[in-house]
C-alpha cells in the first residue's frame, strides 16, 4: 500500500532535483495547505495534493 505523504527524498527523485530544493517546495506547498485550513506535516506532502500541483491530476470521486 502506498503511503498518503511524500518525503523529500521521494519529492528529490521524482522531480530530479535536489534534496534541499524538494524541502522548499514541500514547504511552499505545505503553506498553501495551511492557508487552506489543513493541518500539516513538516518534510512530507500529501501524495495526492502534490499530483494534483504539478501535474494538474485530480482523483475523481
Amino acid at each position: 500500500m502506498e503511503s498518503k505523504f511524500l518525503r523529500a527524498e521521494e519529492v528529490a527523485q521524482e522531480l530530479s532535483v535536489s534534496k534541499p530544493y524538494a524541502y522548499k517546495l514541500i514547504r511552499q506547498l505545505n503553506d498553501e495547505l495551511k492557508a487552506k485550513g489543513f493541518i500539516t506535516i513538516s518534510g512530507r506532502i500529501n501524495r495526492e495534493y502534490f499530483n494534483e500541483r504539478l501535474y494538474g491530476a485530480r482523483k475523481e470521486h
